[in-house]
């Protein structure tokens, strides 16, 4: 059976724990960030969980992680 090939895309954005949960970074981190509050981009360094309904969907795109 041939290697299965990551999703380069999937990769950059997403990080897998070493207990296997999925997490994502924020959206619109970088667009006008001078105009936001700083405590709205303080919550940009914190990564989310993949929602449970995506999990499998995103999980196939990496099949080695």
């Amino acid at each position: 059976m041939p290697k299965l090939k990551t999703h380069k895309g999937a990769k950059a954005r997403l990080h897998i724990t070493g207990t296997g949960i999925l997490m994502r970074r924020k959206r619109l981190s970088s667009h006008l960030r001078r105009k936001k509050p700083h405590k709205v981009t303080r919550k940009y360094a914190q990564k989310l969980l993949v929602d449970k309904k995506d999990v499998k969907r995103l999980s196939r795109l990496l099949p080695y992680g």
